[in-house]
Parts: structure tokens; C-alpha cells; sequence
């Protein structure tokens, strides 16, 4: 004893005589003595095997609290992973008290710093103590925590404020992911697993914006899963909108070119619609075509799909009134051809005949060419019985210098005229549209009308047919003659 109490205050640093010093204490049954030798070992701060050593001491002696309280000290002389793991270990298996344990595992979670605490061993050690306990929703809890914490299933994703993982690290955050899946393929359930395939997605997803983050058909796929995710039963609302919210603000980085907007826009309409339809929050998705409309350029360019889907929606919140202005606004800002037809079938729709027509007149004053418009124009007057009005406009097209489909508005007015039963105007019509065109399709319907009951009958169609032929063969057109 004299001898190695001599040396341990020679060579206080070499912890083979405080073992020695120690085990020759125990060795002759002097407890107090070895405790005492053992806490002047400890005032040196030795290694962790030395107060294992003391630890196991007191287990040894029947002594289970001095014990525990010798394990506390050494976690707060050395506050590691290292430590608190060992001293988990040491009460679950040597001092069996599963509380202790379970206690000092949540204290490392939380008194550690980060660097220590986020270490994925510490997760997979106090995961696969509570699943051997038999506790599976605590042991679910606490995988759930770690993937979101250290973003597991996401490599190459850096978790915020965090610095550069280790490759051994990055290692342990793999195997826990994967002890994780087959942890929810022993003991969870469908719900669990699938919750692992949507977390793996996401991680695909994540990593494929971040890395283009106008890359919009990954915006599209990553908002869809969240939604599917959510018809499934989860309520992933506010994870949905984040998507969405972030896919918004990636506008395009030009002002000038349209092709890159037509993506873009799509997102806003997505978003609008899940609002709708799924939520059925009409007043935000209105608000959302709203922002998107301040947002287009619209003195380069703008996009008639935005301005009739919020009209729409507009009506459907029956709020007339509001859906008036914002076409009306479109009409002035955007005045594309479907915005007209749009306008002009709700208010037909209201029964506003008056309305309609004004909306007739803006139309083509804007596109005077447009044939489409002049027949629908008159089809509205002739559903309304304004048989002059209606010819009023067919004239006042046809007497347009620049047409896009000129011949469907004259087969529309001759149409008229014959549904009229007024023969003398068809002829006269044919007759003025022959001086423009001699095409042969435009004879042979000319003398057919003339074989009709509203014509002068067979005898002038044939007539007819002979004044073709004469003047076709007068400007040598034989394909023409034959038929």
C-alpha cells in the first residue's frame, strides 16, 4: 500500500498503478479505503474506463446509487456523445434501470451542444433502446425527428445552420435511414411506410429545385405529391402551400420573352385551382389570380387564360360585378380574341343583349378582319328576331377591304338571306360575289339556288350552269368546266 500510494503521487498520470492501487484495496476487502483511492484517481480526471472502473466498483459492492452518482459525474466531467451514450449503456445492461437510461438519452438530446447532439448514432442508439423496450411510438417518434433534424434520405442536402457533414458521419445518417425503413417495415404500418416512399421524394424533389430552381416541371411534380400525399388522408395543407408558395417566387429572370412565362403561369393556376378545389377557399384562390395578374408584364404581354380562369371564379362567388371589371380590364390591358368570346357568352348567358352588342362593337373595332366575330355578331341579332340588324352587319362586313375567311362570311349571309326566303337579295348577293371571284364553287352553288323552291326554278339554273361554262372556257379553264 505504501509503495503504490508513492507511486500514484509520483506518477498521478498513469492510470496502470491507480488500477493496481485499487485492485489490491479490493482485493483485501477494504472498501472505504479503495472508494477513497478511487475518488483521488477521479480528481485527476482520468479516462472513461477509469470511472467505468469505479462505477462497476460500487456495482460490485451492492452499492447501485453511489454508482449512478459516479456515472452522473462522469457525464458532466466529460459532456460528449461518448459519454452519455456509455452511461445509457451502462444503466440499461449493468445497473438495469430502464428509466435511467431512457432519462439519460433524452439529456443528450438536449443538454448537448448540437455537434454532439446531432450525431446520428445518438439517435440510432436511443431508437433501438426504446424499440428493445417494446416502446415502437417512441422509437417511431424519434426516427421521425431525426429525419427531419438531420434530413435524412437527403444526401447531399445540407440541414440549415449546420456545417459541413463528415463522410463517416454522412455514413451513420445512411444506415440510420435505412435501419429506419426497416424498422417501419417490421413494426409500422401502411401509413408508415409510406411516409418514409413521400419523405424519399421530397428529397428527390428538394434536390432537383435547388439545384435549377426554374426548373418548372419539377415545381409541378414535387406540388402534386404533396397533394396526393394529402387526398390520402394527411393533412399536408400548409406543406402544400409552402410548395407552391416557393415555386411562385422563382419568376422568370426576363421580362421581355413570353416563352418563359408559359410554364411559370401554370404554377399560379395550379395553385389557384388546389385552393378551390381542395380547400375550398375561393377567397384565397382569388387573391392568388390577383397577385398573378399584377405580376405579368402586361405591356409586353399578357395571358388570356389568367384573366378568364379569375372571372370565372369570380362568378362562382357570385360576385358579378367584380367578374364585369376584371374582364373589362382584360379587354383593355390584354383584348385577345378568347377574352371577347369569353365576355360576350356570360353575358349572353344573363340574357344582356345590350351588352353583348357593346361588347360586338369593341370586338371589332379591335379586329375588323375577324369573320368570326361579324358571323357570331350576326347570329346574336338573328337569335334575337333582328332580321335588319343582322343584315345590317352582314353587309358592313362584307364591305371590309381586309378579311381572314371571307368565304364563310359570305356563305353565312347568303345562308341568311335564303333561310329569309329572300330570293332577289340571294341572287344579288351571288351576282356581287361573282364580281369579285369567279371560282368555280361559288357557280355551281348559285345555280343549285336557283333549282331550289326560294330560286326561279330549273330553267334558270341551267341557264345559270351555261353562263359558268361560257366564261370558264372564255379563260380556258378546263378542270373547272368538268366539274
Amino acid at each position: 500500500r505504501n509503495v503504490l500510494d508513492r507511486a500514484v503521487q509520483l506518477l498521478p498520470r498513469v492510470d496502470f498503478l491507480w488500477y493496481k492501487y485499487v485492485y489490491m484495496e479490493e482485493m483485501v476487502g477494504d472498501v472505504p479505503k479503495c472508494r477513497a483511492v478511487f475518488d483521488r484517481w477521479m480528481d485527476w480526471m482520468p479516462d472513461d474506463n477509469a470511472w467505468m472502473s469505479y462505477a462497476r466498483f460500487e456495482g460490485r459492492c451492492g452499492h447501485w446509487d453511489q454508482a449512478k452518482d459516479i456515472m452522473k459525474r462522469y457525464a458532466n466531467a466529460y459532456p460528449s456523445s461518448k459519454s452519455f451514450m456509455r452511461f445509457a449503456k451502462w444503466a440499461e445492461y449493468e445497473a438495469k434501470d430502464v428509466d435511467l437510461a431512457r432519462t439519460v438519452y433524452e439529456s443528450a438530446l438536449v443538454e448537448l451542444e448540437p455537434e454532439e447532439s446531432r450525431q446520428a448514432r445518438v439517435f440510432g442508439r436511443f431508437a433501438a433502446f426504446e424499440e428493445r423496450q417494446g416502446e415502437y411510438e417512441r422509437a417511431r417518434v424519434i426516427y421521425k425527428h431525426a429525419t427531419k433534424l438531420l434530413h435524412l434520405g437527403q444526401e447531399g442536402t445540407q440541414p440549415p445552420g449546420e456545417e459541413e457533414v463528415s463522410k463517416w458521419e454522412q455514413e451513420k445518417r445512411n444506415e440510420l435511414y435505412k435501419a429506419y425503413i426497416s424498422f417501419e417495415k417490421k413494426r409500422g404500418d401502411k401509413a408508415g411506410i409510406e411516409d418514409i416512399v413521400i419523405t424519399s421524394q421530397r428529397a428527390e424533389y428538394e434536390k432537383r429545385v435547388n439545384a435549377d430552381p426554374q426548373d418548372y416541371d419539377a415545381w409541378f411534380e414535387y406540388a402534386k405529391m404533396e397533394e396526393e400525399n394529402e387526398i390520402e388522408g394527411v393533412d399536408n395543407t400548409s406543406k402544400v402551400r409552402e410548395v407552391y408558395e416557393r415555386a411562385i417566387a422563382n419568376v422568370p429572370p426576363s421580362m421581355e420573352e413570353k416563352q418563359l412565362w408559359k410554364r411559370y403561369i401554370y404554377l399560379w393556376i395550379y395553385y389557384a385551382l388546389y385552393e378551390e378545389l381542395q380547400q375550398h377557399d375561393l377567397d384565397r384562390a382569388s387573391k392568388i389570380y390577383d397577385a398573378c395578374i399584377d405580376l405579368i408584364p402586361h405591356s409586353k404581354f399578357s395571358f388570356s387564360k389568367i384573366w378568364i380562369n379569375a372571372a370565372k371564379l369570380h362568378i362562382r362567388r357570385k360576385d358579378l360585378v367584380s367578374a364585369r371589371k376584371l374582364l373589362g380590364k382584360a379587354i383593355g390591358l390584354c383584348g385577345k380574341e378568347r377574352i371577347f368570346t369569353e365576355y360576350i357568352a356570360l353575358e349572353l348567358a344573363l340574357g344582356e343583349v345590350d351588352r353583348c352588342r357593346a361588347l360586338y362593337t369593341n370586338y371589332l373595332k379591335q379586329m375588323p378582319h375577324n369573320c368570326r366575330a361579324w358571323s357570331k355578331y350576326a347570329d346574336l341579332e338573328k337569335s334575337v328576331g333582328e332580321t335588319e340588324r343582322c343584315r345590317a352587319i352582314f353587309e358592313l362586313a362584307v364591305s371590309q377591304s381586309a378579311l381572314d375567311m371571307p368565304e364563310m362570311l359570305w356563305k353565312n349571309y347568303i345562308d341568311f338571306e335564303i333561310e329569309e326566303g329572300e330570293g332577289d337579295n340571294v341572287r344579288a348577293l351571288f351576282e356581287r360575289l361573282l364580281e369579285k371571284t369567279g371560282h368555280v364553287k361559288v357557280w355551281i352553288s348559285f345555280a343549285q339556288f336557283e333549282g331550289t323552291e326560294v330560286g326561279k326554278g330549273v330553267a334558270t339554273a341551267r341557264d345559270t350552269f351555261q353562263r359558268a361554262h361560257d366564261q370558264m372556257k372564255e379563260a380556258g379553264l378546263k378542270e373547272e368546266r368538268v366539274l
